[in-house]
Parts: C-alpha cells; structure tokens; sequence
C-alpha cells in the first residue's frame, strides 16, 4: 500500500446534492470529481437495495442540481453543456432518449423546483437592469457577449461576493412553461429574491432580502408568496437572518431558518415552521441547543407531519425529525461524519463522509445500507490513519479534538503515559478551523489535508474551541468581543495535552488555518513563539480593513464583536493580528486568493508586509482566479499546490524532515506542477 499523497486530490469522488426519487427505488446525485485541471461533475444514479450506482448524464460540460419530476418520468438538473458558460436548464426522459436543453437566459439557472403538476419549473437567476430591459433574462442569443463595466460604478452596500462584482445585477425568480419552454417572470426589483418552493401549482413561495431601506445592512428577510393565476406577490412572513432554503407543505406551513437579528452573527440558527392558515410561528429547535448547520436545507417527511433537518453536534453531523407544530423535540435520526447533504422519502439517504472514506451515500433510519463505493480502488491502496478522539480542559470546561498519527506510528513502548521515550518522537501540526462559527468532525473537506500531512510524518492534531458550533450556545458565543485570546487559549490548552505525549515533539509544532483560522494562526504567532512555523491562509488580519472590503461577511464585526470601526477603532485594532506583527518571530507564509472577496487579500498584504518589515521568513503566495472557497473547490492543480506549499513550509523548519527552508529552494521543487510553468519564480 502506498502513501496519501497532496496530489491524490486528483484520485478523489464525492457525492454532492442527493434526491430520491418519488419511488423511493433510486437516488440521483453529482459525482464531483477533479479531472483534467478542472473539476468534473456529472449526474450518477444510485439504487436505493445497494445495488449500485451508474452514470446517468454524458460528460459534457458541468451538471449541478438533478431534480426529480413529480412522477418520475423525467429528471431536471442545470448544466454547462452547449453554448456558454452559465449553467441552463436540462430536462432528460428516464425512460431513455436525450436531455434537453429548456432555456438560455443570460443569469445562469439554479435553485430549480418542479411544479406539482410536472408541467413547470422555477428557477432563479442573477440579472441586472440592462439584460433585463432586452429580454435576456428571457433568452439570449449565441452572439451575445456581455461586457465588464467600465468604469464599474458601486450603489450598494454589499457590491461583491464569491469571487465577482454583483455590479447591480440580482436574483430573481422565474418559471419556465415546459411545453413551450417560455420563461416567465415573477420577481423584480432592486432585490435578492430566492429559493422558490411549491406548496401547489398555482402557489409559489420564495425568500425576499428586501428588508429596510438598505436591504444589504438588514438582518431579516421576508417569505413572499405569488400567486401564478392573478400574477400577484403577498408578504406572508418575516424571518430573521439572511434568505435560505425553504419547504413547504401542500397546506401552506413554510418551514424555514430564523435567526435572532440582534448580533445576528453570534446567534445560534433555529429552524421555525410558519403555518399560512393559522398565521403561528412555531420554534421546531426551541429545546435543541444547537444551530442550523451551513447550507442546511429542511425537508418534509413523506406524510407531511415532521420535517428533518441538520445540525452539527459534538464533533459530528446529526440528522434530526421533529413535528411542525413543536408539540414534541426533535428526535434524532442518525448522528455520524459529516453529512452535507440529505434527502427524504419514502427512504432517508445521506451524503456521508466518515474517518476511513471522503464520501459516500447511505440509507439511514432503523438500518442502514450504503449505496455508493466511489472511492474504493482508491482506497484498497492507500494507507489511511484512523484519527483518536480527545478531550482536555481549558478555562470554560472541556474542548473535544483528535489527534491523527502517521501511518505505522510508532508509539512507546506499551503505554505513553510511563514517559518512556518510543524509538522515535514525531512533529505536530495544529489545524485550526475557520468561520469563527464552524465545526469539524473527523472526515469533511479536510479529510485529504489531514490524511496528507499525517503520511508525510506529521502527527495532526485539530479541535473544536469556544466559538465553534455543535456544542451549545454558551460555547459558541464564548468569544464574542475577542476571537483571538480565548481560541488560542483552548487551541494551546489542546497542543499541551498532545504534546505531553513523549511520542510527540513539543519542540517541532506547526500551525495552520484558513479564515478565521488564517486569523488565529497570525494571532497565535503575535501572541507565542511556541510554533516554529505557521502558515495562514485567507485570513482576517485588520478587523477594520476587513469590515470596509468584505461582502456581507462585515456582520461578524458588528455581531461578534458588537461594535463598528467608527464606534471603537482602536480596540479593533488591539484585536487585529497586524497590531501585534511587531512581535512575531515565528516562520509564516501568507496564502491568499485574488479574488476572495470574502476576505479580501488588502489585509494579507498588510500583515504581510509587516512581516516583512521586520525581518521574519515570510512569503505570500496568491492564487488568480481563486475565491474564498479554494481549499473546498478551488481548481485542482491549486488544490493540490497549497497542500503541497503547506507541507514544504513546515518541512524546511522540521527537525525531523531532511529538507532546506521553502525560502532557499530552487524553483518548483517538492510541486506537482512546479515545472509546468508555475513554481517559485522569485526563489
């Protein structure tokens, strides 16, 4: 068996955005998958008896969003294949012929939701006045080559997000008649409208962000019904929070996330069920404490009665059922991994990934029966380390973390708690998680990063500190008002109980995180020269310069931290990473993405700059095209690239690896791809 490399990324499959079909005998999914630099997603369908799975649509272009026909003749999904770039709506017979392409509207299409009767499908797309006014959001011609603003002239609060400028365009709701394929428009406006979702055929409900004057500066939305037969729209609710996934039942209540405004960011997300007819709100979460996990999307069981939903929880996803009307708390369903996404049915399947794969579907409930291998060649010829769950206290209580050892770890002799010294002691790095509102399990996104860094012979130690989710309010909120003190004092409380390990060398820790972990390794590195190097990546280094560039990621300032950069400058700048550069010793590479526009790069360079200025080894390595999401669904070469500049980093000031600093490197070297043209040109 061989060793999990960073370039194994390219070897990897997961299963994204699972649906079941009406009778409950298959489930369609996407097979995200890197190939050929870029990342392939194709529609697979499963069966539902364990089976098997097969390849349901042709690799041509990339497909997102396979959605069911009411009665299961025909399955939508959104697609890139054709003409152009933007995703458009595809409709393909189950019974066998070809897909179809149903539209070609200049905003691209998702969030695609069939009508009862199978006849229509809403959608959204992202469109600005000028396409709008040309019927281009209706269709648009093969010829048609939009144009970048010049100059790019900015009326809104929030201007950009992702990895582009909105430049006044928003998302709007439209349906499209099938057997015309005519679109038709339901919304307009200065707004985001959202998420559509059927309670009957002439009934549509979708989320509205267009609360206050500025709709951007306000933490509560609206659920707006229209109705298809008059061509009207009716206020029917108001929610907390920004727009999300909604479900509806064919009476009209309308499940959906509610969170409290008052410092939106640092309140927990409870699921709320609005019934239309009796005009209540009832709080479905009110006896969990716990939060509505990112990107969570409630669903309504087969009879209507209970609605499931996610919540992380205690270093694991659990999936939860509870009544409508909150007449009795949730029951959990299932708990284990990470699942990023489920469906219900006549079955429940998830998309599961777990400490000994990176993802696959499974039937939960009374039994459980796994559906897909995708990895599994893969897999039968590695080496994978089981991680160890730990717990160790620190000033509130206890904080849970895991410890993953190198393949044939060679532990002491018998029992590492004698302080006998083993025939060899290992490096440690420390991962730290972003958000600052997140949690990690033992699988997720990070499972290859995790897996790698072990076999290259570091022991990988990673927690969930006060300010994650899953474990309670109180524990998330801990850090309102200082994200940096109180996350590293857990963070370190954690390195000195592993580090006690006479397996483990304290002398040889390393430190990485990305967003807000990018934030608390430059933290960390201002505050102890316990690490003898450290790589941020994407961080927040200067609270205020993030709060005046970021998206709608500025809350955090206002919600965390209760405060803006006019009301409390200088305290926000106590609390920023760059006040303190002045006292790093530590080895740090910055790593940033040119067009993160969720932390945007200003305040990299600053604290790179900085780092500079002082004389520490330090280095900043950019990736162009690359958002916020780099590490989860940058491009595969990138991908590949970070986790190999991570390990590059950490090696050159290892004791226990035989390698020279990045920094005195020829170019290239210790890269996949670093004779194809990128490398270190400045080396």
């Amino acid at each position: 068996m061989t060793q999990i490399t960073a370039a194994d990324y390219h070897e990897i499959a997961r299963p994204v955005d699972p649906q079941l079909a009406p009778d409950g005998e298959q489930v369609a999914f996407v097979r995200r998958e890197p190939r050929d630099g870029e990342t392939d997603q194709t529609v697979y369908v499963a069966s539902t008896d364990g089976s098997g799975a097969r390849r349901y649509t042709v690799r041509a272009g990339s497909d997102a969003e396979p959605r069911w026909s009411p009665s299961g003749d025909r399955v939508a999904f959104t697609s890139t294949r054709g003409e152009g770039d933007d995703q458009q709506l595809w409709v393909l017979p189950t019974q066998g012929g070809e897909a179809r392409q149903v539209t070609e509207v200049v905003g691209g299409v998702s969030q695609i939701a069939w009508g009862p009767a199978g006849e229509r499908i809403a959608f959204v797309q992202t469109v600005g006045g000028t396409d709008r006014d040309a019927d281009r959001d209706l269709s648009v011609g093969e010829s048609y080559e939009p144009e970048e603003p010049d100059p790019r002239v900015i009326d809104e609060t929030v201007y950009r997000t992702a990895q582009q400028y909105s430049d006044g365009a928003h998302t709007q709701v439209y349906v499209v008649e099938l057997a015309t394929d005519s679109v038709g428009r339901v919304t307009d406006g200065p707004h985001d409208h959202v998420t559509p979702a059927w309670s009957g055929e002439t009934t549509l409900y979708f989320g509205a962000d267009r609360v206050g004057t500025d709709p951007d500066d306000s933490d509560e939305y609206d659920i707006v019904a229209y109705d298809t037969v008059e061509k009207t729209t009716q206020q029917i609710h108001r929610a907390g929070g920004i727009p999300a996934a909604l479900a509806v039942t064919t009476d009209d209540r309308i499940a959906h996330a509610h969170t409290e405004p008052e410092q939106v960011t640092i309140q927990q997300t409870a699921l709320h069920v609005y019934d239309r007819a009796t005009e209540t709100d009832h709080t479905v979460t009110g006896e969990l404490d716990r939060s509505l996990g990112y990107g969570a999307t409630p669903q309504w069981g087969p009879d209507e009665t209970a609605v499931y939903f996610t919540t992380p929880d205690e270093g694991a996803t659990a999936l939860w059922r509870a009544p409508g009307d909150a007449s009795a708390p949730p029951e959990r369903v299932t708990r284990g991994g990470t699942v990023s996404d489920a469906t219900v049915g006549t079955e429940t399947v998830v998309a599961r990934s777990e400490w000994d794969h990176p993802g696959d579907l499974f039937v939960v409930g009374d039994e459980e029966r796994r559906l897909t291998r995708l990895n599994e060649s893969y897999l039968d010829e590695v080496r994978v380390s089981e991680p160890e769950s730990v717990t160790f206290e620190s000033e509130q209580g206890t904080v849970e973390g895991w410890v993953l050892t190198p393949p044939g770890f060679d532990e002491v002799a018998a029992d590492d708690t004698t302080g006998t010294a083993g025939d060899e002691s290992y490096p440690l790095a420390v991962e730290v998680h972003g958000g600052p509102h997140a949690m990690w399990t033992t699988a997720g996104t990070m499972w290859h990063e995790f897996q790698t860094l072990a076999a290259r012979g570091y022991v990988v130690f990673w927690s969930n500190p006060r300010g994650s989710t899953g474990y309670g309010e109180a524990h998330m909120q801990a850090i309102e008002r200082d994200w940096g003190a109180v996350t590293l004092t857990d963070v370190l409380a954690g390195v000195d109980q592993v580090t006690s390990r006479s397996s483990v060398d304290e002398t040889n820790v390393f430190l990485t995180g990305g967003s807000f972990g990018g934030f608390l390794t430059a933290w960390a590195v201002g505050q102890t020269d316990q690490f003898a190097a450290a790589v941020a990546q994407r961080g927040v280094y200067d609270l205020t310069g993030f709060y005046g560039s970021t998206d709608g990621a500025y809350k955090l300032v206002e919600g965390d931290y209760n405060t803006t950069p006019v009301e409390e400058p200088g305290f926000l700048w106590e609390q920023s990473p760059v006040a303190h550069a002045d006292e790093v010793a530590t080895p740090t590479l910055v790593v940033h993405s040119d067009r993160d526009y969720r932390t945007p790069a200003n305040t990299a360079e600053l604290f790179y700059r900085l780092l500079r200025k002082h004389g520490v080894d330090t280095r900043m390595v950019r990736y162009p095209r690359e958002g916020h999401e780099l590490s989860r669904s940058g491009e595969p070469d990138h991908v590949v690239d970070r986790v190999e500049r991570i390990v590059r980093w950490f090696d050159g000031y290892s004791d226990h690896h035989d390698a020279e600093r990045a920094l005195d490197r020829p170019a290239g070297e210790g890269l996949t791809d670093g004779e194809a043209g990128g490398g270190d040109d400045n080396e």
